[in-house]
């Protein structure tokens, strides 16, 4: 039997970021409708609020990998180079044994790609600023303020290379390598 939804309930962006983690770590994966029916709301409804799908996922995915990385920030006991080189350990291997996220990199390689990397609502833009913070945090006094961004920007650059080595290019990457790599930036940056 049908669910009755009312067609006039309104329903904010917050909400549908909320019910969209919910339905993810369930599923894998947001189904539209069956997020519209979870949420009491009309797939109309739903997309006034998000447009599309991929944005959805884009704030989803974002939301879920900041309470990883938020853990990972006061889990870390070390400062400097070793103290973002840590936070960086904590954090991936916590999203390596998401199974909700890892379902769906399989499951989806085409749309996480887009929504990871390539979207404007997407994570990678996100993942950037907060690696800006987590250098501000661990900051070395020879890393210069403006070179900050980009300092961000490659070592954020890295790290998906290594966890996302399936997705981009089909084998997987030895995560050592890729610490070596972030470690050598970083103390280049130094």
């Amino acid at each position: 039997m049908a669910q009755s939804v009312d067609t006039r309930r309104v329903v904010s962006r917050e909400q549908v970021v909320h019910g969209g983690c919910r339905y993810f770590l369930r599923h894998g994966s947001i189904d539209m409708p069956a997020l519209a029916a979870s949420l009491a709301v009309s797939r109309a409804t739903l997309y006034r609020v998000v447009h599309r799908r991929d944005a959805v996922l884009g704030d989803v995915l974002w939301r879920l990998g900041e309470r990883l990385l938020t853990r990972a920030r006061r889990r870390r006991r070390r400062t400097g180079v070793e103290g973002v080189l840590e936070v960086t350990r904590l954090f991936s291997a916590e999203l390596r044994n998401a199974g909700a996220f890892t379902a769906f990199l399989r499951a989806e390689p085409e749309t996480a790609t887009r929504v990871l990397f390539h979207t404007p609502e997407g994570v990678h833009r996100r993942m950037v600023a907060a690696q800006r913070a987590v250098l501000l945090e661990n900051r070395t006094p020879t890393w210069r303020p403006t070179e900050l961004d980009d300092l961000a920007f490659l070592y954020v650059r890295i790290v998906e290379s290594a966890l996302y080595a399936e997705l981009l290019n089909g084998r997987r990457l030895d995560p050592a390598i890729a610490e070596r790599a972030a470690r050598a930036l970083l103390t280049d940056a130094a």
